[in-house]
């Protein structure tokens, strides 16, 4: 029996699993959403969660926690000073799986994305000051 035991297996060695987990973060982190499988999906929001709620913490041991995962330090960088500030003041949900309709074709897999709630182009754009001032000559008039 399983008991307490968390994660899934996938069939896979413990140093395969972990590496595969590892990739599926730095992609998605990279490009914000990704297409796989429902049970790989699931795995990764828990690893992907982690490492957005030590971006909200935002200190150098918090960095170093998320290097260990993530190995590329401009990855880190993009994180703590993009992807993190999106989230400030939520309580979780950083993450959204969508199932999709069709099924993988070779081995009927089902297929899910994986996105971040908030993504780039939907984050609010802070725009420059617009100058009220009228213009010299209707201030004249």
């Amino acid at each position: 029996m399983r008991h307490k035991k968390s994660g899934r297996k996938f069939n896979r060695s413990g140093s395969h699993r972990k590496a595969m987990l590892k990739n599926m973060v730095r992609s998605l982190l990279t490009y914000e959403h990704i297409r796989t499988t429902e049970p790989k999906a699931k795995e990764l929001r828990s690893s992907c969660e982690k490492l957005i709620t030590l971006a909200l913490r935002n200190d150098l041991h918090s960095r170093r926690l998320a290097f260990k995962t993530l190995e590329n330090h401009g990855l880190v960088q993009k994180l703590f000073d993009e992807i993190g500030p999106r989230y400030n003041g939520g309580g979780g949900g950083y993450t959204r799986i969508i199932k999709l309709a069709e099924p993988r074709k070779g081995d009927c897999a089902p297929m899910c994305i994986i996105e971040l709630t908030k993504r780039a182009e939907e984050a609010p754009v802070k725009e420059a000051p617009v100058a009220t001032e009228a213009p010299a000559e209707e201030a004249e008039a």
